[in-house]
């Protein structure tokens, strides 16, 4: 899906990490919720509540996903799930593009 329809826009950004990781929140009517962000090469970890999918659509980047010790890539056109409650680490190779999705 390119786009989405019939959706809020929240105005103000979410900015992580000294502004190098940067989304904006979408709501949908049946009351799911998105982010579309941007993240700029660095590496990072995060913590989630909900359970995440991460669909990346540009750049790539290596993820350390709970309970394991290993670094998998990522590239544009690939996605990840992420465990609710739980933490990630992600080491951002090029800029970014994605979306997540919140799954409840």
């Amino acid at each position: 899906m390119s786009e989405f329809k019939n959706v809020t826009v929240i105005k103000k950004a979410n900015v992580y990490f000294e502004g190098k990781v940067i989304s904006r929140t979408v709501l949908f009517d049946d009351g799911s919720k998105k982010t579309l962000g941007f993240m700029m090469p660095g590496e990072y970890t995060f913590d989630t509540a909900a359970k995440e999918i991460m669909e990346i659509m540009d750049g790539n980047l290596d993820i350390k996903l709970p309970g394991s010790d290993n670094w998998q890539t990522i590239n544009g056109g690939e996605s990840f799930e992420i465990p609710a409650n739980s933490q990630f680490s992600v080491n951002i190779k090029t800029a970014v593009d994605y979306c997540c999705s919140y799954i409840d």
